[in-house]
């Protein structure tokens, strides 16, 4: 926009500069976005362990650390305010590696969590919602005397199969299983075994339909 004094009041051409100031502020900042976000060629993607041609994970980020122990692989797009870290802490010595694995053309929305310690797998073309949390570890609770905090924090492996959707605001806990192809409801809490070619929805997550050769989709008649 451009602002000139002919017949404007000092008011519409003090509006008119705010304008023109915003809209260039919101051109810059988008620019700062994308030099900022993390892809093959900035330093920052040297760190992880992978880091596949054509990904990227856009700025600003909440948390990311331990990325040697992180794989992401090709045509990947992580979203905006998303945790990603391996361990406790930076500069933990993890046991396994990866600890993260995700694979190609995936879509990770907007402030999620993948919080891994022994071993979250996302195969490839895993889309998800945004605010999804995933993790592969938990807290003990069994003694009464002790705080939560304080108790043991058991890990089992986290698996999502390829081809798989997570809905918005999906929680997906240590022992997980999802299969390919797998739809999960949003506000879902998967802990079990979702096999290939499923709906499931609740907390925790129930299948409502799956797919057979046989019969192709079906709704289940108890959920």
């Amino acid at each position: 926009m451009i602002c000139t004094i002919i017949n404007l009041t000092q008011d519409d051409y003090d509006e008119c500069v705010l304008h023109s100031f915003g809209d260039l502020g919101a051109l810059l900042w988008q620019k700062f976005k994308l030099k900022a976000a993390i892809s093959p060629d900035s330093k920052r993607a040297k760190s992880f362990g992978k880091f596949g041609t054509g990904s990227i994970i856009l700025f600003p980020i909440t948390t990311i650390f331990n990325e040697r122990y992180i794989h992401v692989g090709e045509n990947t797009m992580i979203g905006e305010h998303v945790a990603l870290s391996a361990g406790m802490m930076p500069g933990q010595e993890c046991l396994t590696n990866p600890v993260v694995r995700i694979g190609d053309r995936c879509l990770i929305g907007r402030g999620s969590g993948i919080v891994g310690h022994l071993s979250i797998d996302i195969g490839n073309d895993v889309w998800t919602g945004h605010h999804v949390y995933i993790t592969d570890q938990s807290h003990g609770y069994e003694d009464v005397d002790k705080p939560i905090s304080l108790q043991s924090q058991p890990e089992r492996p986290v698996s999502i199969g390829d081809g798989s959707w997570l809905g918005h605001g999906v929680v997906v806990l240590p022992g997980a299983r999802i299969g390919r192809n797998v739809a999960v409801g949003a506000n879902s809490v998967v802990t079990g075994e979702l096999p290939d070619f499923c709906v499931a929805v609740g907390a925790p997550a129930k299948i409502i339909r799956q797919y057979s050769q046989d019969s192709g989709w079906s709704a289940k008649q108890h959920f």
